[in-house]
């Protein structure tokens, strides 16, 4: 599937990498679900992106896998030294697990998704059941930059948001939602969220097929993501009718 190479919201462009898409869908997968997936920084806006496409074709349409899920255990350490852990880095999730899970899903098996605790920095004991869906919904500011990951999406979407105001949702994100001081937001940012951001998230926006400036608030792109998702759907469910026997 291609990407949009030079504007990434001229109309040529976008139509042309989403008919790719669907066309690649079509010859490849039948029936199976269509593995969407939301990447970009840090407070960039995906989960306004997931919501949107949640809100417009419905819950039940969609198997939700959010990357910060598989966060990687680590109870064996002290609280002290888990909050140092650089959790910007691609091995500090257990991305292998989320590829499993996946393919699991594709063919038609529930999943038990890890439940973690970002104010304990680990996974609790419970899980979150996973049904097959239609859509397979994957987000995360690392979902690019794993070729077995990038390969199992159908389509592949990037959240770019400017610094300053993905900085600031964090901030308020992190103090409000997950207990963190200001003092500690300030320097994780510092320390490893803006280094990783840089070395890992933003190189892996070349991979995306379509590019979202300034995310879910972005309603004509926003517009045009849904509808082609819900145009997959219903090729998809004339697939389905197709293959059942007469």
């Amino acid at each position: 599937m291609g990407g949009l190479p030079d504007k990434p919201w001229s109309d040529q462009g976008f139509f042309v990498g989403l008919s790719r898409t669907v066309i690649a869908i079509m010859d490849q997968s039948k029936v199976k679900p269509i593995v969407f997936g939301v990447a970009g920084g840090t407070a960039s806006g995906k989960t306004t992106v997931a919501r949107a496409v949640l809100e417009a074709v419905g819950a039940s349409q969609i198997a939700y896998l959010p990357h910060d899920a598989y966060y990687r255990d680590r109870r064996d350490l002290p609280f002290e030294e888990r909050a140092r852990l650089n959790y910007d880095h691609p091995d500090s999730l257990e991305t292998k697990l989320l590829v499993h899970h996946i393919k699991e899903l594709l063919v038609g098996a529930p999943v038990p998704v890890p439940v973690y605790d970002f104010t304990a920095h680990r996974r609790t004991d419970d899980t979150i059941l996973v049904e097959p869906a239609p859509i397979v919904l994957v987000d995360g500011i690392l979902i690019l930059t794993k070729r077995k990951l990038r390969d199992l999406m159908d389509i592949k979407v990037y959240v770019d948001t400017d610094a300053d105001v993905r900085f600031i949702r964090r901030l308020q994100r992190d103090m409000h939602e997950r207990g963190r001081s200001l003092d500690s937001v300030v320097q994780q940012y510092l320390d490893t969220v803006r280094p990783m951001h840089l070395k890992f998230v933003e190189p892996s926006k070349r991979y995306a097929d379509i590019i979202i400036p300034g995310g879910g608030h972005n309603r004509v792109a926003m517009e045009m993501v849904v509808s082609r998702l819900q145009m997959l759907l219903r090729a998809r469910e004339e697939l389905a009718k197709e293959e059942l026997p007469s």
